[in-house]
């Protein structure tokens, strides 16, 4: 919640905007401000939660039983800390992308995965689980120093200095806390649906939050890959327009439905992997040790009811970031309460009663909690774009490029599906390589045909690339 959303959405239009005027000075005192509160701010929250972690343990996760409850106790308290480091990376994150550096900024959490996994490889055979899992969360509480570590020098060269310095009397400093609040609660209520999300999947059964949060990993990693590095890039640019209303109004439309083609080029085929093949992409990341093929089925029918909001969800993203550019922070935080309160209560309705009504295991609940989530996505991305358009005028995707999307992600499953059928039996890997091999073949072979831009570009490039 301190984090990169909120942080994002309120430093960067700031910053950027003071390096478009080329003030670099005020843009520092800034950076230095914001840095400031943050480190007091994440400090005190740091040490209240660890004394707090039990009731909160026990207000996200009642349906736990006792050993289990414990074990998180333990876990939460350790990763505190590293929660803290995680919201100065995204300082950094903020500083860095302001100044179009996006490399470092995003290949530095690649040090946080290091230490986790070297934790896990040196512990592994020495320790039971519950010993194994805390020493991996002080695997990560390092790994969260080493991301921020890794940033930092390139930070100090940007900005020139760190002098932490708490003043609110800056101006633009206020500025950006006016902004911070509204997407601060606009990302805590979104973060309340997954806590409300987790305590419903604690009824459903053992495994059922373990599961989901196997799904949500999947789901959000096109969310990610996609739609937040559009967005995060598309930010800071968003921020620098400059000029009369209507001019500023045609650059945000432009940069905007270019960001919306870009992201749905790679999230329709994505959504309908989940959708078809997510069996395989399920067994190829996860299914060894006590992972079995049962497991991956179940996660796959959580991922497909994901794959219902997942363009919805990503594209959303991108207009909040085109709101936050324009400084309007409380449009995202209205639509995003109206989002959480009606998946709360579908979230509820299908989890909880949609499987006794239809006569199923309750566990496959999880998977209407995933379709609560993406019907909400859809009504709040509806209302983003309608709102939006009303201040910058008409925006979105072409119908026609829509469906040249949806046609060759379909004829794609197809071939991915028979593809299925004809090597059934093999070991996940060789599986999924031949299966989503051919899915994307087929994808990209046929957006090709239809004359995506995207689809050619990609293709040209590797075209070069392999001469």
């Amino acid at each position: 919640m301190f984090g990169e959303g909120a942080l994002s959405a309120s430093f960067i239009p700031v910053y950027a905007k003071l390096l478009a005027k080329g003030d670099e000075k005020e843009a520092a005192r800034v950076a230095n401000a914001i840095f400031s509160i943050l480190a007091l701010v994440t400090a005190v929250i740091v040490l209240i939660g660890v004394f707090a972690t039990p009731y909160i343990v026990t207000l996200i996760a009642a349906g736990f039983e006792e050993e289990r409850r414990a074990l998180t106790i333990t876990l939460v308290r350790i990763f505190f800390p590293g929660a803290a480091l995680l919201v100065l990376s995204a300082w950094c994150l903020g500083v860095l992308n302001s100044h179009h550096r996006f490399f470092i900024s995003y290949t530095a959490p690649v040090a946080w995965n290091a230490a986790i996994i070297a934790a896990l490889l040196y512990f592994g055979n020495h320790m039971d689980l519950s010993s194994l899992a805390a020493a991996t969360a002080w695997g990560s509480v390092i790994g969260s120093a080493l991301q921020f570590g890794v940033q930092l020098p390139t930070v100090l060269r940007l900005i020139h200095n760190l002098r932490p310095v708490l003043t609110l009397s800056n101006p633009h400093v206020r500025q950006v806390l006016n902004n911070f609040f509204p997407v601060f609660v606009s990302r805590g209520v979104v973060q309340i649906s997954a806590f409300v999300d987790t305590v419903l999947a604690s009824f459903l059964g053992q495994g059922a939050v373990v599961a989901l949060n196997y799904a949500q990993s999947l789901y959000t990693l096109p969310v990610s890959l996609f739609g937040m590095s559009v967005s995060a890039a598309e930010l800071p640019a968003m921020s620098r327009a400059l000029g009369a209303a209507s001019v500023v109004a045609e650059t945000l439309r432009r940069r905007l439905d270019q960001g919306l083609q870009r992201i749905s080029f790679f999230i329709v085929p994505s959504a309908v992997a989940f959708l078809a093949l997510g069996d395989v992409i399920a067994a190829v990341l996860y299914q060894t040790g006590k992972f079995n093929r049962n497991d991956s089925i179940y996660v796959w029918t959580i991922l497909a009811g994901a794959s219902v909001g997942l363009l919805a969800s990503t594209l959303g993203r991108l207009y909040s970031s085109t709101y936050y550019a324009l400084q309007d922070t409380r449009t995202p935080l209205l639509y995003a309460v109206l989002r959480v309160g009606l998946g709360s209560i579908l979230g509820y309705t299908f989890s909880i009663h949609g499987p006794r009504l239809l006569g199923l295991d309750p566990r496959l609940g999880a998977a209407g909690l995933t379709i609560a989530s993406g019907t909400a996505g859809w009504v709040e991305f509806v209302l983003l774009r309608n709102s939006l358009n009303k201040k910058i005028g008409r925006t979105g995707l072409p119908l026609s490029y829509t469906a040249k999307l949806w046609a060759g992600a379909l004829v794609g499953a197809g071939v991915g599906w028979g593809l299925k059928l004809l090597v059934t039996g093999w070991h996940p890997i060789p599986l999924a390589i031949v299966v989503l091999g051919g899915y994307g073949t087929c994808y990209f072979a046929v957006t090709y045909l239809f004359g995506v831009a995207q689809s050619r570009e990609i293709i040209h490039r590797l075209l070069r690339f392999h001469r």
